[in-house]
């Protein structure tokens, strides 16, 4: 998967999923609303808004998984990689917080940031698209989303 699709899959992503391993080796994950894609997909910040367990979770064991999906043609990227936090104090924390400031408003305060390194980056696509290839598309899934969500994304 390209940077560019990655970026395409995060913005068309209402939230993110983080996977993280607390101390006793148990899975968590945790949805994330405010995130960005960063140098042009080389790195995912998310904004710790009430994220405790997550950044507990890292700072114990630093490998995560990540996970975009486009809910509409249901597809998106799975991201496996190392998680560093960042809180107020360190020097990079402006330049990292500095796409996140516009989406938190003045609402959230951002108590710290979860960067993401990517080591990989797959596609996560429905099971319809590999055991019905010549039937599924993307249109057929967006119109078969909306019809039952009763949703319309976001425009581009």
């Amino acid at each position: 998967m390209t940077h560019p699709e990655l970026l395409a899959y995060a913005h068309r992503s209402v939230l993110c999923w983080l996977a993280t391993v607390d101390a006793e080796g148990g899975p968590s994950v945790s949805p994330k609303e405010i995130f960005a894609v960063v140098e042009g997909g080389a790195r995912v910040v998310i904004a710790n808004i009430a994220s405790p367990e997550s950044v507990r979770n890292i700072r114990h064991h630093p490998q995560v998984g990540l996970s975009f999906i486009d809910v509409f043609v249901q597809k998106g990227c799975k991201i496996k990689g190392r998680a560093q936090v960042l809180t107020a104090d360190d020097p990079d924390f402006a330049r990292w917080a500095a796409p996140l400031q516009a989406m938190a408003g003045e609402r959230f305060a951002l108590r710290s940031l979860i960067v993401v390194h990517p080591h990989t980056v797959e596609p996560i696509v429905a099971p319809s698209y590999r055991l019905y290839p010549d039937q599924t598309t993307e249109a057929g899934q967006y119109d078969a989303a909306r019809a039952q969500y009763n949703a319309i994304p976001r425009p581009d």
